[in-house]
């Protein structure tokens, strides 16, 4: 087996979790949670009682020390640890974390890996004294140029290469990255009078926010997507079965209502080579970047149900080079309901047990309805003395 550079192991680095705490010099730990919803939960715990685990209602959360990353930035002496929740013994079939390694093994059975890099953007925004939100300091970019270059220092060697993008990684450490991103530029934007969100689009009309994340299959450590010809039979099934189910995945790559006010309605697009960035799935070298969500998606189910869609792929055959993708749903409920009929998709969040998906659904339409029982301003204006 060929062993890349980021496979090589490192040497002269403390293996438990409370040798690399006591190294670093950490007091306390936010152990992180994510939870069904999609949001991760954290508790602040001493260092020397971490390694027990973190009572979270009736699961124990157990740390995963691969997952450890020092926050001296946001704070000396503090780090972050993922937790994997577990109900009496056996790993809790909700948890994101729990869905995509179920994932990944799928793939080892295959004698395959995945690799995946990610870029994930956000807005810096501040609220007026009326509480409107508005773009924060777009003429004078000095505060803004500071939070960069603070953020930047806070990830170095962790994968980070700069604007948001992750180098390619095992992907669930590229999920926890991205966990840790959000936390950490939302500390780092608070700190300068900033809000930093990932809100898909929270102006009208205006430049939204995206999650980009770039997929690979390896094999004995040889990428398997590119062949001599360009791009290999299996790159383009995997291609396929991303843009077949790309309905179904906005559900999770796309899980809010404002998630459907980024793009205007559309049918799902491939492109091979370039750039396209007006593409949904581009292919070119040894990955593939998928272009569907925004960052309010769980990076680990979002990983996870991509990875299930493109082996689909692989194993129908689908080839994007024939015919249109699909259209794309409007708003959530639509994307909710195609969920619902997606039995590749409802089987990548019942990896771990079953009633995931139908607890998500369940969540996403709940989440909908709320929205549409509100009162918009847009209604007043629109209906108030129309009749």
């Amino acid at each position: 087996m060929q062993v890349t550079e980021l496979d090589a192991p490192v040497t002269d680095v403390p293996v438990s979790l409370s040798e690399r705490m006591a190294a670093d010099d950490v007091r306390f730990v936010l152990a992180m949670v994510a939870g069904p919803d999609g949001r991760p939960r954290a508790k602040l715990v001493p260092a020397d009682a971490v390694e027990e685990g973190v009572r979270v209602a009736d699961r124990l959360a157990v740390p995963d020390p691969s997952s450890y990353m020092p926050l001296h930035a946001v704070r000396p002496g503090l780090a972050m640890v993922h937790c994997d929740p577990r109900v009496d013994g056996e790993p809790w079939p909700y948890a994101p974390r729990a869905i995509l390694r179920a994932q990944l093994d799928r793939l080892a059975g295959r004698g395959l890996t995945a690799r995946v890099g990610a870029e994930a953007e956000y807005l810096l925004v501040r609220r007026d004294g009326e509480g409107a939100v508005a773009v924060a300091d777009e003429r004078n970019l000095t505060r803004v140029y500071d939070h960069l270059a603070e953020v930047s220092a806070a990830l170095d060697g962790l994968g980070w290469a700069g604007t948001g993008r992750f180098e390619p990684a095992e992907p669930l450490a590229t999920a926890d990255r991205l966990v840790m991103f959000r936390y950490l530029v939302q500390v780092l934007a608070e700190r300068r009078g900033m809000t930093a969100t990932f809100m898909a689009s929270p102006f009208a009309g205006r430049t939204a926010t995206g999650l980009s994340l770039a997929l690979s299959l390896w094999r004995d450590g040889e990428p398997l997507f590119p062949d001599r010809d360009g791009m290999s039979p299996l790159a383009y099934g995997f291609a396929g079965g991303l843009l077949a189910h790309a309905p179904a995945l906005s559900a999770i790559v796309a899980p809010t209502v404002n998630s459907y006010k980024r793009t205007a309605p559309a049918r799902a697009t491939w492109s091979e080579g370039g750039t396209g960035t007006g593409h949904h799935v581009r292919m070119g070298g040894d990955r593939i970047v998928v272009r569907l969500g925004d960052g309010s998606a769980d990076p680990y189910l979002a990983t996870a149900v991509l990875l299930a869609a493109g082996l689909d792929g692989v194993d129908a055959g689908i080839d994007p080079r024939v015919g249109e993708g699909p259209e794309l749903p409007p708003t959530l409920l639509h994307a909710v309901d195609e969920l619902a009929a997606d039995e590749v998709v409802r089987t990548a969040l019942d990896a771990a047990g079953a009633g995931v998906a139908d607890r998500y659904r369940k969540g996403r339409r709940e989440e909908f309805l709320a929205w549409q029982s509100q009162v918009t301003g847009w209604e007043i204006d629109r209906y108030l003395t129309a009749f």
